[in-house]
């Protein structure tokens, strides 16, 4: 009776295991990243895959690992336990970081060629356009945006808390050398970056919540670690941006080129949360996940913007995370389970639900066009599957803490 009881118990918890297996999101990250990392030294991954009904991707997508979506699985792969892999991408990122084939300040780019890494300057993104016989590159993956160079700097902080490799911190401490060097726009924040093709780009001088978020919380973990007063007052200059950019129970994307505020009707789901997020002394700020509710929340998710048009994936997990930081389990984990529905044969989670989500933005973010061209689709995504991950294991990005 007793070998029987013990035989039922095993059955009981391998089943209890394979529930949860099935559950989690992180068996379909290492499935869809697995092949491409394992055994490298330095591999960037493809941030999307094919659609349902699509043979290909576009062209400006075919060979595109951004580099936001690389360190979010980097974080993602450390929270999954699985340190290995994300060593392969934060060295992809570091690599990066000290060979470009222009520059040589030390900066990232948007975007990088998917695949492993060769020796020298990463690889940028690009396709042979037959009709113009030209190669083609996108503009906008060739440029820096600060909040990408910071997200990378985060991924590299996550690989030294995970490791204690010196490297990964020394490589966090160029990234972010850079931004205080090349973004800061004085005391009042640190500004978009760099827009265009090589060798002249144009400086982006509006502001972003977004970035300014991301430079605090590099700043601040920095900060931390080596009590460094450049980089206390990096976050401070931040934050400055971040507390100007509050409206009471909401904020605005930032500033527009002059300086002056963003305008009021443009939200984004991302701008609501993740000041709040990083930044642990503000309880008036998380009002803006209440605001993000009653003006983003669509069906059983969350849309990018106000028009709701559809539920964006990676947003709807990072709502997930947020919930479940300000300890609202329900909330949570009913978005959790739609989410699992998001999951497609690749391992990956759809970036959205319908075919199409619209963000109210330009994919030129110059200025020097405003049509609201900037679109999600519907295929599996990288980055989706990354907050998904973090969500799931309830892992803060912005501080490598664990969310009770």
């Amino acid at each position: 009776m007793r070998l029987m009881a013990m035989i039922m118990l095993s059955m009981a918890l391998l089943g209890a295991s394979a529930a949860r297996a099935e559950t989690s999101f992180c068996p379909g990250l290492v499935q869809a990243v697995g092949p491409g990392l394992r055994g490298r030294d330095a591999a960037f991954i493809r941030s999307y895959e094919p659609g349902a009904g699509e043979e290909a991707l576009p062209l400006g997508l075919s060979t595109t690992a951004f580099t936001y979506d690389n360190a979010l699985v980097a974080i993602a792969l450390v929270a999954c336990g699985q340190v290995d892999q994300a060593r392969t991408i934060g060295n992809a990122l570091m690599q990066a970081a000290t060979y470009d084939r222009t520059f040589d300040d030390g900066r990232l780019r948007n975007a990088y060629r998917a695949g492993p890494l060769g020796r020298g300057a990463a690889l940028l993104p690009g396709w042979w356009d037959d009709q113009k016989n030209i190669w083609g590159e996108d503009p906008a993956q060739d440029g820096t945006a600060t909040g990408n160079v910071a997200w990378a700097a985060l991924a590299l902080l996550t690989l030294h808390q995970a490791t204690g490799e010196a490297d990964y911190l020394s490589g966090a401490k160029r990234l972010m050398d850079w931004i205080i060097a090349h973004a800061s726009n004085g005391s009042e924040g640190f500004s978009g970056g760099f827009h265009g093709y090589d060798p002249q780009q144009v400086r982006l001088t509006w502001m972003s919540t977004e970035h300014n978020t991301d430079v605090y919380a590099v700043a601040s973990w920095l900060f931390r670690l080596t009590s460094a007063p450049r980089y206390r007052d990096a976050a401070q200059t931040a934050r400055r941006l971040l507390d100007r950019s509050f409206r009471g129970d909401h904020f605005l994307l930032g500033t527009k080129p002059d300086g002056s505020p963003a305008d009021a009707d443009l939200l984004a789901l991302d701008v609501q949360l993740w000041p709040w997020m990083a930044v642990p002394d503000t309880p008036d700020w998380r009002k803006a996940l209440g605001f993000a509710q009653a003006h983003l929340a669509v069906d059983d998710g969350f849309d990018f913007n106000g028009d709701r048009d559809g539920v964006w994936v990676e947003g709807t997990a990072q709502a997930a995370l947020a919930y479940r930081m300000v300890g609202d389990a329900a909330a949570s984990e009913r978005l959790l389970a739609g989410l699992r529905n998001d999951r497609t044969a690749s391992g990956l989670l759809n970036a959205t639900r319908s075919a199409r989500v619209s963000t109210g933005l330009s994919i030129d973010p110059s200025g020097a066009s405003t049509i609201p061209d900037f679109f999600y689709y519907k295929r599996p995504h990288l980055g989706a599957t990354a907050w998904a991950v973090l969500a799931e294991t309830g892992w803060n990005p912005f501080t490598g803490a664990r969310v009770p």
